[in-house]
């Protein structure tokens, strides 16, 4: 989506819009109403968001551009992130084009913050959370926060977004969606996106993996990122290599923080990995439906792989890279035969995984159902900081 307002030459100045600000100082962004208690002197900086407590953050009508969201809180454990519930509506619709835990809409793909910047969003120091996503609307927004947590958080926050006489042509809405897979059966690949329906633009995905320990040491991250564009069924268009490969490394993934791609999180030792890809300059269009997917699929020497399937670990071998590269589905051979080839082994395994998919659709609402319960949300983060 290309507008005026986010191409335009800095000295240009556009007509019709007025620059707003919506913060506990001045609900809504309400022209000359800043700043109102304590008699102007930092009086309404915060407020306390209470167990159970939704709090609106924006409620604006007409169109409009939000262009920066910035929040922090007091409490950042992952149970706390993951328990705060951020909900975007468009044009007065009563289904959310936005429904996902705080911290993973701001890329805390593992559920904790750590300092970062990209072109999309940007943590300066791990203790707060920005985003800068045009997002569009032509008759009007509201952005809520809800706490679904047992106890109290304060809560600092302020959105930019201009006013428009009118919006922008051929514009397209935000949308974003929250997925979460924990310990299946090997052999399915997790949905980054799931189908959605509608003519669009995929803006990219923030991922989060807490590597399963019965796997030892070897590596997780083989598998290949799949985008099924506009009746893609068993097979889909756009095919990658590997996880570290879509976000623009290789041969494993250490913490980078780039404009387009990044991770992290890249922790062995906790086995957590965080990493992000926004399609910017490498636009992803479709005209009637979507659905992005990584294959659960690692990688490790063939003795590692025995080790770890001794130990329980469920898992089924795809390949080995040896004297040649065997395509062990095609050509089925037990882990434990002698023959067996000795090599680098991809197999399918099962990982924690969760994301955050980012996307514009021609229409205010998706298909998508809504946000799993916390107690999904948070299972198995009781320990995490």
């Amino acid at each position: 989506m290309a507008s005026v307002l986010h191409s335009q030459e800095l000295y240009q100045m556009p007509s019709g819009v007025n620059s707003r600000v919506s913060s506990f100082e001045n609900p809504n962004g309400v022209k000359g109403n800043g700043g109102r208690s304590n008699r102007g002197a930092k009086g309404h900086a915060f407020e306390e968001l209470a167990a159970g407590e939704t709090k609106p953050l924006l409620e604006t009508g007409g169109a409009g551009v939000i262009g920066r969201i910035w929040m922090t809180i007091d409490d950042r454990s992952v149970q706390m992130l993951r328990s705060l519930r951020l909900r975007m509506y468009w044009d007065g619709l009563e289904k959310p084009a936005v429904d996902v835990p705080l911290g993973d809409f701001f890329a805390a793909g593992t559920g904790r913050p750590v300092a970062f910047q990209s072109a999309l969003f940007a943590d300066p120091e791990g203790r707060s959370f920005n985003c800068y996503i045009p997002m569009p609307f032509k008759k009007g927004a509201r952005v809520t926060l809800t706490n679904e947590s047992g106890k109290a958080v304060t809560l600092f926050y302020d959105i930019d977004f201009t006013a428009l006489a009118s919006a922008p042509k051929d514009m397209l809405y935000f949308h974003a969606c929250w997925n979460r897979s924990i310990q299946r059966e090997p052999g399915h690949d997790f949905e980054l996106l799931p189908a959605v329906r509608g003519k669009g633009r995929f803006l990219g995905v923030s991922v989060g993996v807490h590597v399963d320990t019965v796997y030892g040491n070897t590596w997780w991250g083989e598998g290949e990122v799949k985008m099924y564009i506009d009746g893609d069924s068993t097979y889909p268009t756009i095919n990658g290599t590997g996880a570290e490969d879509y976000i623009g490394t290789g041969w494993g993934e250490g913490v980078f923080a780039q404009a387009y791609q990044g991770c992290t999180v890249a922790d062995a030792r906790a086995r957590e990995y965080a990493f992000y890809r926004f399609h910017i300059p490498d636009p992803v269009y479709f005209q009637q439906d979507f659905r992005a997917t990584i294959q659960e699929i690692g990688g490790g020497f063939t003795s590692d792989v025995r080790s770890a399937q001794g130990r329980g670990a469920k898992l089924i071998p795809v390949s080995v890279s040896a004297d040649r590269f065997y395509l062990l589905l095609d050509s089925p051979k037990p882990l434990a035969a002698a023959d067996f080839p000795k090599g680098w082994t991809n197999f399918y395994r099962s990982d924690d995984y969760s994301a955050t998919a980012y996307f514009y659709l021609d229409r205010p609402e998706d298909n998508l159902p809504p946000l799993a319960p916390v107690s999904q949300r948070i299972n198995g983060a009781a320990s995490a900081k």
